[in-house]
């Protein structure tokens, strides 16, 4: 496989094992999301209770804190593939089993338990899943597959809720069976995809093999730089998490307004997302990560001060336009700086690191807002964002100073290439 030397926009998608994967990744995507809508419909309107709803998130949280790490080392001990066909079939009966208990009007804490089910089996699956993709494209459109990925992800963020919305109307059972039916499809799509496997060099299980992602994460500062400035940046720029509020007391534009505001950021990545597929590769993708963190900032604090609606909604778009750029350079970088064989658990302490400052920014806000204000809360996270993208830039020149995204190589690739080309010689 060659990359195309003029820059073409689809080049990912003339490799067949590529369009495999990303079509069944994509429709398993919104098969989740319908069933995310048809999980929360039922459970409030079986229980009229908001606690109900929060504990479906407890539910679907903890196996991230539990079971990432070990996910991390089965993508890297066992062949991915088959560990994403194991994670997507217990997700189909986990499904299967929703469809029939909300049929049976079973009890609501049969639903957490196979909700609990349902992430367990896709936490251990999403470590080799993002895994995977290294070994379908050639390294020169790898970074072209990230903004692809990231693309049809925030399109299956609004097409899987407004499908959801309509397959709930008509039946929440055929919801969970919709779902069920996207994960399978994405199996029949795995198995036609012809991997090079990377030799899979055998380990003993043990806590120290366990926790070799965290220490190759520690050593390799670049992409430590990487993780700390987005767990930062999204502890502090948490401003989605108060729509509710600056909707209804702010800009006073109720649940209609509310339901534009949150699809804003998601509208704004989509956009970008495929601007940055057209776009020639970045030149200087360091750079253009810190100025995407602190232009998110920036905007963030423009939302915070606003007072009018569409000034809002445009400086929300722009969040999740900033965000999108942060997003394809990071996740570029820490895969092609991380060697195959420890991919899976590198993947798996980013994850960790993701969810972390999702929670925790949901929890500053709120805490920041309950004492202060919500306009208090937002800007001074935003103020605090660019602080963040300030002290990156200072502390990690290798960061600030990192070219083309395609030219990331892990320091075994660049061991080899030198001892190649010294043979060479």
């Amino acid at each position: 496989m060659s990359a195309p030397k003029k820059h073409d926009p689809y080049a990912v998608f003339l490799i067949g094992n590529y369009r495999h994967y990303i079509l069944g990744w994509f429709f398993a995507m919104v098969g989740t999301h319908v069933q995310g809508i048809a999980i929360g419909w039922e459970i409030y309107q079986r229980t009229g209770q908001a606690l109900s709803l929060g504990l479906v998130g407890l539910a679907q949280a903890l196996p991230t804190i539990v079971l990432a790490l070990p996910a991390g080392y089965l993508a890297d001990r066992f062949d991915r593939r088959r560990v994403v066909i194991f994670s997507l079939l217990g997700m189909t009966l986990t499904s299967l089993g929703l469809a029939a208990l909300s049929l049976a009007k079973g009890a609501v804490v049969l639903m957490y338990g196979l909700l609990l089910l349902d992430a367990s089996f896709m936490t251990l699956g999403r470590p080799a899943k993002a895994a995977l993709v290294p070994q379908l494209v050639p390294r020169e459109v790898f970074p072209m597959a990230v903004t692809w990925n990231s693309s049809l992800m925030q399109m299956a963020g609004v097409v899987g809720p407004a499908l959801g919305g309509l397959v709930v109307m008509v039946s929440v059972p055929f919801a969970y069976g919709l779902s069920a039916a996207s994960t399978l499809f994405f199996i029949a799509l795995l198995t036609r995809v012809d991997l090079r496997a990377a030799p899979k060099k055998a380990e003993r299980a043990s806590l120290q093999n366990l926790l070799a992602g965290i220490r190759f994460v520690w050593r390799t500062r670049l992409i430590l730089s990487l993780m700390a400035l987005d767990m930062f940046a999204v502890l502090l720029g948490g401003a989605v998490y108060l729509l509710p509020i600056f909707a209804e007391d702010i800009l006073r534009v109720g649940p209609q307004g509310f339901g534009w505001l949150r699809a804003a950021p998601a509208a704004g990545a989509f956009c970008m997302a495929l601007l940055l597929a057209y776009l020639p590769p970045m030149r200087h993708a360091g750079r253009n990560l810190l100025l995407a963190v602190a232009g998110f900032g920036v905007v963030t604090i423009l939302f915070g001060l606003s007072e009018s609606f569409w000034f809002s909604l445009a400086m929300l778009t722009l969040t999740g336009a900033f965000d999108n750029i942060s997003m394809v350079v990071r996740q570029t970088l820490i895969q092609l700086l991380t060697p195959d064989r420890m991919r899976g658990r590198v993947l798996a302490v980013n994850y960790v690191f993701i969810g972390a400052s999702n929670e925790l920014g949901g929890l500053e806000s709120g805490l920041v807002a309950h004492w202060f204000g919500p306009v208090i809360s937002v800007v001074s996270g935003g103020i605090g964002t660019i602080l963040v993208a300030l002290a990156t830039a200072l502390a990690a020149p290798a960061l600030r100073l990192f070219g083309a995204l395609h030219e990331a190589r892990s320091d075994e690739e660049e061991i080899a290439e030198n001892l190649a080309g010294g043979g060479d010689s």
